[in-house]
């Protein structure tokens, strides 16, 4: 995220069950950052046994009836989406295998061409620079470019990894100046509360677009979603639930179920500037490293559906 990057200290301390950034974010006096989810989840079921007191007392429609309540509610109080891995059907496309990184390509100053920071483990796409903090920005990009289009995917957070990343959207990556070019959702798991936020990488802009902070000034937590929830990977569920629409000017985002960025950029990602450098309506799709960090983050089942056919 960004040419100029200030270190934020994380304003939400995680229980075991996630952070959810309340409206303490913005006054300290208020009631404490977090809502543990697993004291959700106890409530949820605390209710969800009085509805099955008589359970077995029941004929067999109502017990089908009760399970499957009895299961919603559990998956509600546990901020599920639907199952991303399960967008097979024709109108989604894998971006990741789950193998290799076969359709990226990793872009990068040629000084850290030998630096393999970004592979395969498990089944995910590992990005880890843990341990080498002198590096420029090491990108890794689709392929294939995209105009409108809703992305899914998953990433996990570490608690012990201090780097930025972030989701380039209609990107391109100028291999002449060695610079990146368009939109960035930020991910910053030392400050969770930045997560959904916009930094245009743009060359002549260079700044928070959403939200809409004039150049050269800097977000902070006040200006953070208070619904937000993020989970590290010692939280569960472990992995967060990412989805982000581009569609026209407006780039909207859900994290783990909530919204968390709605964004109209007509007269900026349209104007002359992002016109010249062929970014802002379409463009690659891009995972980063932030230049002289260490991180460690996770990213797998990546879905696209195009919705410019």
């Amino acid at each position: 995220m960004g040419e100029r990057y200030e270190r934020t200290k994380t304003v939400a301390s995680a229980g075991k069950s996630g952070i959810f950034v309340s409206e303490a974010a913005q006054d300290p006096a208020k009631k404490p950052l977090i809502t543990d989810s697993a004291n959700v989840n106890r409530s949820v079921l605390c209710r969800t046994r009085r509805i099955a007191l008589d359970f077995f007392g029941c004929d067999i429609m109502t017990k089908v009836i009760v399970s499957t309540c009895i299961v919603a509610a559990i998956l509600a109080g546990n901020g599920c989406t639907a199952d991303i891995s399960s967008a097979d059907n024709k109108d989604w496309t894998p971006l990741f295998n789950g193998i290799d990184l076969e359709g990226w390509i990793v872009k990068c100053n040629p000084a850290d061409s030998n630096k393999q920071f970004w592979r395969v483990e498990d089944g995910a796409i590992l990005a880890d620079s843990m341990g080498v903090a002198k590096h420029d920005y090491v990108w890794l990009l689709t392929n294939r470019q995209y105009g409108d289009f809703i992305l899914r995917l998953r990433f996990q957070a570490f608690r012990d990894s201090p780097g930025n990343s972030g989701i380039q959207l209609r990107s391109r990556y100028d291999d002449q100046a060695n610079w990146l070019d368009g939109p960035q959702m930020d991910i910053h798991p030392p400050g969770p509360w930045r997560t959904g936020m916009i930094w245009d990488e743009t060359r002549d802009v260079n700044r928070w677009l959403y939200p809409d902070v004039p150049k050269g000034k800097w977000v902070d937590p006040s200006m953070a979603n208070s619904n937000l929830v993020f989970y590290f990977s010692d939280t569960e569920p472990g992995w967060n639930e990412l989805e982000i629409t581009a569609f026209g000017t407006r780039l909207t985002a859900r994290l783990n179920g909530v919204e968390i960025m709605d964004y109209d950029g007509t007269g900026v990602l349209d104007d002359e500037i992002h016109k010249a450098r062929r970014v802002g309506m379409v463009g690659h799709i891009a995972l980063q490293i932030h230049r002289n960090d260490e991180l460690k983050i996770r990213f797998k089942d990546i879905y696209v559906k195009d919705l410019s056919k």
